[in-house]
């Protein structure tokens, strides 16, 4: 299976494995920056090259080597589940794309068929009623995950701890699992652990939000959207994630860790 999902700088200072909804952009651009003294010119998403990616055929063999020998620094970045369950709802299936189209084709549609959910527009002003569409999306989220249908889960409302144990599965080992809400602490801890061509200043990197301004605004506090059966459901979806990365469950209004990622409960309960 390999390491899908995994970032590495051409100078091989340090492995990343993406998770979606957590900071990608940003990080990639860093690791970009850190090789070549320079961003990339857009979505760092998009580059074919000066980063090596496991899409790119090119890359696997020299990506299989680093990991599987533990050669560089490894780590990823994971976030509070009800923030980004909710960010992933207002750029995937409120937002329109960078291409100019919905998120997957079809997938707003079929949403707006079978689970009733709004969307709104940009003609409107995205006007529509939020906390009834984002619950019921949830719905649509948790079906995707635990049924795998109508379709398979999307990788942006997939549980981050998914993402992370393929790397862990196939061979490979984190060094490092920071929080989004802590970007800079943790960031400069892989900075500091690491030899990079080009210094990098967190201070004056700017944040690479791929997604922000193409959807609609959130209009409403986070704990607003999640009733007692949106909470259900964000348990019965991120339960590992919540366990495994310290978020805190019962309060909705709390984005921030409340404990300690152990790095050897991460390796031993995702390992396996």
């Amino acid at each position: 299976m390999g390491f899908p999902g995994t970032w590495m700088t051409e100078s091989e200072s340090v492995v990343y494995r993406v998770v979606p909804k957590c900071a990608c952009s940003t990080i990639g651009q860093i690791m970009y920056y850190s090789d070549h003294g320079e961003f990339f010119d857009g979505d760092i998403h998009d580059s074919k090259d000066r980063l090596h990616k496991w899409s790119q055929d090119g890359s696997q063999k020299l990506i299989e080597q680093n990991v599987l020998g533990h050669k560089s620094y490894a780590f990823t970045c994971v976030r509070n589940p009800y923030t980004r369950i909710l960010s992933s709802f207002f750029d995937k299936i409120c937002g329109i794309q960078r291409n100019g189209k919905r998120y997957r084709g079809n997938l707003v549609p079929l949403l707006i068929q079978k689970y009733g959910i709004e969307v709104g527009d940009p003609e409107n002003g995205f006007e529509f009623d939020q906390v009834e569409s984002f619950r019921r999306f949830l719905l649509f989220a948790r079906d995707t995950i635990r049924w795998r249908r109508p379709m398979d889960p999307d990788i942006h409302w997939s549980a981050m701890s998914g993402h992370v144990s393929t790397f862990i599965v196939n061979g490979g080992q984190y060094d490092n699992i920071f929080w989004t809400e802590k970007f800079n602490d943790g960031m400069q801890k892989v900075l500091d652990a690491i030899e990079t061509p080009h210094t990098v200043h967190l201070d004056k990197i700017p944040r690479f939000n791929e997604s922000e301004g193409h959807g609609p605004k959130r209009l409403h506090p986070v704990e607003d959207y999640f009733d007692d059966l949106s909470m259900h459901l964000v348990y019965e979806i991120f339960k590992r994630d919540f366990n495994l990365f310290k978020y805190d469950f019962e309060n909705p209004v709390n984005k921030m860790p409340i404990g300690e990622i152990d790095l050897d409960e991460v390796h031993a309960k995702l390992g396996d």
